[in-house]
Parts: structure tokens; sequence; C-alpha cells
């Protein structure tokens, strides 16, 4: 296979020993010593790092993990909401606060979510590591926060329209990973597509419009300013900006898409690839962390997404 490294005793105690990314002066040192293209050498390194990654396999079940629990929980979600007169009129969130009654199906939504996230926050240091860890980080902690945070202050009437807002997009994205892994391209770049739409619509549109607009104002004439409503909103707009950074990634993908007629390689792909080789071609989340990620994975806003190929 020429995607394997050749066996090398020397540049493999190299790797694993010192380092998996040597820099320029230890790549003319090791050219030196075994006679060989420094070139060459780059490409065995790179080689050597693409063996440790996981099998399309492992992705696949991962995905299909979270696909099934972001369509199950969405669906949850609006069979609970449709019959909530806070779904149909926001401000129903800030009537008798904080003296309103916590049911039990809105509490197994809580519960839910809240335990997939931390699952998705201990899981990211050992999954496929991708090159968004920093901002699913950051997404999970806010996520993890505002759920945590709102059901302390009893604010889970909103909470629940800003979970079932994130899960909105996110089951789309695992779909077309899905789809990508199975080498359905056709299937993976349409899914791509409408996953694009709708978490444009729900992330940028819904969410600052509706969801905000009701934390921030309808609340503030309705209750007033405390000092956990700032933080509250804090944690809110810090999904927002992580909602922009993850559409501006997703548009340029979706456009090559549709300029390219194929989903271009995921930004954030564990795959490195020489100037050689072809791109593979690969599905993006996300948020999302993922993470979503709702957000967030989102990036949900998952972050979670953001997602991608993911969260």
């Amino acid at each position: 296979d020429p995607h394997l490294a050749q066996p090398n005793a020397i540049l493999e105690k190299v790797f694993i020993s010192i380092t998996k990314y040597p820099d320029e002066k230890r790549l003319e040192g090791l050219s030196k010593q075994l006679d060989c293209d420094v070139r060459k050498i780059q490409r065995w390194f790179r080689h050597r790092r693409n063996q440790d990654k996981p099998p399309t396999l492992t992705k696949f079940c991962e995905s299909m993990w979270r696909f099934t629990f972001y369509l199950c929980v969405f669906c949850y979600g609006i069979r609970f909401l449709w019959s909530s007169p806070w779904f149909w009129d926001t401000r129903q969130c800030w009537h008798s606060y904080p003296y309103q009654p916590l049911t039990r199906e809105l509490y197994y939504y809580y519960i839910m979510e809240l335990a997939f996230y931390w699952s998705l926050m201990f899981s990211q240091f050992i999954d496929i590591k991708r090159k968004d860890f920093l901002i699913m980080f950051v997404h999970h902690l806010a996520t993890i926060g505002l759920i945590t945070f709102s059901y302390i202050n009893n604010m889970v009437r909103v909470g629940t329209l800003v979970l079932c807002l994130h899960d909105a997009s996110d089951f789309l994205l695992e779909a077309a990973k899905l789809a990508n892994y199975a080498k359905y391209q056709r299937l993976c770049d349409t899914l791509f597509v409408i996953f694009s739409a709708v978490f444009m619509v729900t992330r940028l549109g819904i969410y600052p419009f509706w969801i905000l607009n009701t934390t921030l104002f309808e609340s503030w004439e309705m209750i007033g300013p405390y000092p956990s409503w700032w933080l509250f909103n804090g944690l809110l707009l810090i999904l927002q900006v992580l909602h922009v950074i993850w559409s501006y990634l997703i548009a340029r993908i979706a456009f090559k898409a549709l300029i390219r007629g194929k989903v271009s390689k995921d930004d954030r792909s564990d795959v490195e690839s020489s100037s050689e080789e072809e791109d593979e071609t690969t599905c993006k989340k996300t948020l999302s962390g993922s993470s979503s990620s709702n957000g967030a994975n989102w990036v949900n806003g998952h972050m979670g997404r953001s997602y991608w190929a993911g969260e």
C-alpha cells in the first residue's frame, strides 16, 4: 500500500520517542543519517501519522451514535414543545418567573441533554481528534454551563427552546457524515447542503431574533435584570459568536460543493494528504461541537458541534 509507511527502525524511534512532527533541522539530520531525500522522510512521517488515525468504521460508529441521539432528542423536544405555550409565545417564558412548575417531561428533556453534553466533554479527549478541538471545548463548556445554570435558576422554558433549536440541524450533519463514510457522495452532498441551509436559518436567523430577543429584551421588560441575568445572556452571546464562526466555515464548504458538484475536504479533517495525493472528499460538522453542538455541536451551538465531520 503506497499510503503505508515502510518499516524503518530509526524513523520509528524518532516518531515514538521524540516527535511525530519533526522540524526542518531534524529532517535534515535524518536525511544525512539515512542518506535519503528530505521530501521522502516528510512523506514517511505523514503516512506514519495517518496509520494511527482511526479506521472509517470507527468514525462511522461515532457518527451513528450521535445521529441517533440528535434525531431522537429532537423529535422528543418538538413533541414536548408543540403543546407548550412558550413555544408559540416566548413571553410565556417569563410569566410567573421564577415560580414555574417543573414538569416530568421537561425534567427528562433537560437531564438527557445535560448527560449527553457531559459525555461529549469527556469523550472529546479520546474520540477522533479534530482541528476545532478548542472551539468545541469552549462550546461544550458554554452548553453545560447554560443547561446547569438555567436549571438552577428555573429558566428551563427558554432553555428548552435553545436546546431544540440547536438539535434541529445536528442530526443532518451526522447523516451527511454517515453517507460520506459509506461512499454515497451524492447523498452526502445533498444532506450537507440541506444541513447548511438549516444551520444558517436556525443559528443566524431564529436564534438571535427569537431566542436572544426574548432573553435580552422581553425578560428585561417583564422581570428586569438581576446578577445571574447577565451571566445567562453572556453565555448565550458566546454561543452566537461560535455560530458565526461555524457559519463561515460551513458556507465556504457548501459554496465549493455547489461550484464543484461535490463537498470539498473538511478543514478539520483528521487525515493528512500530500500535494501528490488526491484530496479525500469528506463532509463537514461543526461544530460540535460539535459539537455540537448546540451547538452548539453547536458546534450544540454545539458547538457542535461544529461540527463537524464534525462537531
